[in-house]
């Protein structure tokens, strides 16, 4: 495979009409995403809807992400979503709270010290996919665990091929949804979600079932151990318990 800056240099990544999609999210494909190698060192930028296609992630482009799991400092459920019909890859499969792309656009996004990017991403995608105010998702807050690298289709067109920060956040937050972009919303604990998982007639994104898989449920265990004394959750309570130093391929 050719490197993304390659292939950005020699021009011959392929692009696709969006005419025949939903209009709101035919305008977001026009945000730029930031190009990484498998190390996730940048190497530029290029719109959405590039880094999307099959076509151009057959040929090795990669491009960073992030994914946001939101739990009840509480009870310590977490809060998913379903992505809305409308939304042109993976449309309708359940997720994590919010999963998303920093953006070359906005110069805060391309930071990568202590992985403020990222973060700041998070919380401005909080709010536009699910209403929640900034206030309510302090960038501090975000507790960074891991990079995943992982490529999975979509249909025959779409797809994604990412470096996905995992980002965990624990907070009382006010959801008012964005209906295109997520049709339902609900918090579920560990076992609920496990049911979810085993009903078929579910869907799933493939970065939340890898995710899960190897990952999320220990990590929820250790949360849920780390319990405050004031008895509440804090997903900072995790800092140190995963080397997130590598790139965990997983592709």
């Amino acid at each position: 495979m050719s490197s993304p800056a390659v292939l950005a240099s020699k021009a011959i990544l392929e692009s696709i009409d969006l005419s025949k999609y939903d209009s709101e999210q035919a305008k977001l494909m026009d945000e730029r995403c930031i190009l990484v190698d498998e190390e996730d060192r940048a190497l530029g930028a290029a719109d959405k809807k590039t880094c999307h296609l099959m076509t151009n992630i057959d040929k090795g482009l990669l491009h960073r992400a992030f994914s946001a799991f939101v739990f009840r400092p509480t009870d310590g459920k977490l809060l998913l979503q379903q992505r809305a019909t409308e939304k042109i890859t993976f449309p309708d499969m359940w997720t994590n709270t919010c999963c998303s792309h920093p953006l070359d656009d906005f110069e805060q996004e391309k930071v990568e010290k202590d992985q403020l990017g990222v973060r700041v991403a998070a919380s401005r995608k909080l709010e536009h996919e699910l209403g929640i105010p900034p206030s309510q998702t302090p960038v501090d807050n975000f507790q960074y665990l891991t990079r995943i690298h992982y490529l999975a289709p979509s249909d025959g067109v779409w797809g994604e091929h990412e470096v996905d920060y995992i980002l965990f956040l624990t907070a009382d937050v006010t959801v008012e949804p964005n209906l295109n972009e997520i049709r339902d919303h609900k918090y579920v604990d560990k076992a609920e979600l496990q049911a979810m998982f085993e009903n078929s007639g579910n869907s799933f994104t493939p970065w939340f079932k890898l995710i899960a898989r190897d990952f999320l449920f220990g990590w929820w265990d250790e949360l849920l151990a780390r319990r405050g004394a004031d008895g509440k959750l804090d997903a900072k309570s995790l800092a140190g318990l995963v080397d997130g130093s590598k790139v965990v391929k997983m592709v």
